[in-house]
């Protein structure tokens, strides 16, 4: 229910065939190590979105010489990182590794949001609500209390009390986690990039052309003329990236249309602010709405977390249909009746880059043994962009295959099964 980063815009390139039958691990040899200040290495990281931000920010911090590159600036408004809000939550059921995840890269956004001026985490706390007792709700807890974490398992009538706002009927169990919220998500990219910028990164603004070959890759060119030599090269494209290595991942990763719609809360009405509404998701047997309370002023969010009509980044239509939200007002009405007839103040189209089952890709390229592929964001990255970082850029500096097996190249089919939620 959020979304990852990537590089913005129509990417240009000339295409030759890669080399096949080649792992990844056998061909990583130690690319780099974390280098003296006066001898570091350059790294390339292309795509200044939430993951490519923050791999860029932990290479940087490892010593590296960095340079982030974005074509159209850091979650723009064709980016799956931009927009106004995203969702930071533990609860993932039996994919506890999410869970993890989400922990440790909430104390960095913490950290960010601390020094930033205008907040960019907010601690409203987050409610999945069941209709029945789920598999889902029981792992969820289970993964919580392994980490210590304040969660709440909540009854029908306990939510109706504390969250008036909120039609219960026919919810069984809730999970409320009143560590975790919302994400400022433009706001939280751009200032990550300033201070990557402030601490000695580099920033360029460029239309970039990569050729696909066997081997280490040396430059990437730009479409002003110039090349960008390097090390190492980190591309994380978000919906962007099959279209830069259409061999390797152009059935693999897909891009996929999502809607969301903003309401005006009843005047006066203070149950819709952040200070007594959390976000929320009705898991509604896999098929989630998701939503946030008035942040900001911006009005009052709705969303349903689905893989909608397969899009290209480049040219899909972002203006909202009329179906989509007819959708979103039908369940509206049914589990906020207080806002059965709000005013429509805002909506956005965006994109999801899914895997075919929802883990991430962090892995190298099967030819390219310098070049590490970032991506799979799902609709639920963005909370988890600084571990995504930080595990992208362990890969770079450590020259080593990927640990995790799920995040690997070889886990991601050609068809869609979602089984990460």
């Amino acid at each position: 229910m959020s979304k990852g980063g990537g590089l913005k815009g129509s990417p240009l390139m000339t295409r030759r065939s890669v080399m096949g039958g080649m792992t990844a691990g056998a061909l990583a040899p130690a690319v780099l190590r974390a280098a003296k200040s006066d001898n570091a290495a350059h790294v390339a990281v292309i795509g200044a979105g939430v993951f490519g931000a923050w791999t860029a920010e932990h290479l940087r911090r490892a010593g590296h010489r960095v340079t982030l590159v974005d074509m159209a600036g850091p979650a723009n408004s064709r980016a799956s990182s931009g927009g106004e809000s995203r969702m930071t939550r533990g609860a993932y059921g039996r994919d506890n590794i999410y869970t993890r995840m989400a922990f440790d890269s909430l104390k960095e956004w913490k950290a960010l949001s601390a020094t930033s001026g205008l907040p960019i985490f907010i601690p409203h706390g987050v409610l999945f609500f069941f209709q029945t007792e789920e598999a889902y709700l029981s792992d969820s807890i289970t993964a919580h209390r392994a980490l210590g974490l304040p969660t709440e398992l909540l009854s029908g009538a306990e939510m109706s009390r504390r969250f008036p706002m909120i039609d219960f009927t026919g919810i069984h169990a809730g999970l409320f986690e009143p560590g975790f919220g919302a994400l400022m998500a433009r706001r939280a990219v751009q200032t990550l990039v300033q201070r990557f910028v402030a601490a000695g990164g580099q920033y360029r603004q460029e239309l970039t052309e990569v050729d696909q070959q066997s081997g280490p890759l040396k430059s990437v060119r730009f479409s002003s003329g110039s090349t960008l030599d390097a090390d190492a090269f980190v591309f994380a494209l978000g919906p962007w990236l099959p279209k830069f290595f259409p061999d390797v991942l152009g059935h693999r990763i897909f891009a996929t249309r999502q809607e969301i719609f903003y309401f005006a809360a009843p005047e006066g009405d203070r149950r819709f602010l952040p200070e007594a509404m959390p976000g929320w998701a009705d898991f509604n047997a896999c098929d989630m709405y998701y939503g946030f309370p008035d942040l900001e002023a911006r009005g009052v969010k709705f969303a349903h977390d689905q893989h909608g009509v397969a899009v290209d980044p480049d040219t899909q239509s972002r203006e909202a249909t009329r179906a989509a939200l007819d959708e979103v007002i039908a369940f509206r009405d049914r589990r906020f009746p207080l806002l059965k007839g709000a005013r429509l103040t805002g909506a956005e189209v965006c994109q999801y880059e899914n895997s075919s089952n929802g883990d991430f890709l962090i892995d190298r390229h099967p030819a390219m043994h310098n070049v590490v592929l970032v991506g799979g964001g799902s609709g639920h990255g963005f909370k988890h962009g600084p571990e995504v970082g930080r595990l992208a850029a362990e890969l770079i500096s450590g020259g080593g295959a990927q640990s995790e097996p799920r995040f690997t190249l070889d886990t991601k089919a050609q068809t869609q099964s979602r089984e990460v939620h």
